[in-house]
């Protein structure tokens, strides 16, 4: 008996070990694998090993083959960092940014990824274009969408090449976006504010929010979407047959009513307005 509630008492004490460990932060970041998680704040990929972990195989469009993923949870970051938060936002070394709201974070549980079938950073597969994964990549279990607006269906964001964290207001980050006027649910522009939030919104900006990759901020789109409607709609399915260089991704399955729809969301954000 008094061997069972000793190991009783050393699980819990291991338990609530784990549960209570408070990561050290630094100020600056002091090796490459150093995740900032804050403005000025810095965890290091040890310390992150720390933390409760989860695992789970996947096979989404970062690796070739099937692959045993460990990490830490979103969800569990922003438990630790900021609880009041009510989105992640992922910020990527080339500007590229994937959001986390409360809804997606419950749907799917995505997860910081720190060991590719049980192997640490130096030592990770590289993408399908040869590229590096790291320092981060954000993964998904057993991705399912949870919803469709139109033709667009709910996309997994599995960022690489991940430097920065942040714990957001969704309220703040999608108010940001939202379209210039009054208009109602299930109205062609707030269906094209939804796929928006979730796609254009990654690479393209609206002052200090939004992705600052593609360098063309929202206002240059409503103008396009405005002025020039047929090229719009071009570049948004097959942006590559316009701008061979263009690293947009391509969105063929978009139809005429979810096209329009994102013309009318943007238009909004046109000189003069609709």
């Amino acid at each position: 008996m008094k061997r069972v509630v000793a190991a009783l008492l050393a699980s819990a004490s291991l338990f609530l070990g784990a549960q209570m460990h408070s990561p050290l932060l630094h100020s600056s970041r002091q090796l490459p694998t150093d995740l900032e998680v804050s403005t000025g704040q810095f965890i290091s990929y040890q310390e992150l090993l720390r933390l409760p972990q989860v695992s789970f195989t996947t096979s989404d469009d970062n690796f070739r083959v099937p692959a045993h993923l460990g990490g830490v949870s979103l969800d569990e970051l922003r438990r630790l960092f900021d609880p009041k938060a009510d989105m992640v936002v992922a910020i990527c070394a080339d500007g590229y940014r994937s959001n986390y709201p409360a809804s997606y974070l419950a749907a799917h549980h995505p997860a910081l990824v720190l060991t590719i079938d049980g192997k640490g950073q130096q030592d990770w597969p590289k993408t399908h274009d040869g590229a590096e994964l790291g320092p981060y990549v954000i993964s998904n279990p057993n991705f399912v969408p949870s919803f469709k607006v139109l033709s667009h269906s709910d996309e997994a964001q599995i960022p690489f090449q991940v430097v920065r964290l942040e714990f957001r207001s969704e309220e703040q980050v999608f108010g940001a976006i939202a379209p210039h006027g009054a208009f109602a649910p299930g109205s062609p522009v707030m269906d094209g504010y939804r796929i928006a939030q979730q796609n254009c919104y990654r690479c393209h900006n609206m002052g200090a929010e939004g992705g600052q990759m593609a360098s063309i901020p929202w206002p240059v789109l409503g103008g396009l979407a405005k002025g020039s409607p047929d090229f719009f709609a071009k570049y948004v399915r097959n942006p590559q047959a316009l701008n061979p260089r263009s690293k947009m991704a391509a969105s063929p399955e978009y139809d005429d009513q979810t096209i329009a729809a994102l013309q009318a969301y943007f238009v909004t954000f046109a000189a003069g307005g609709q």
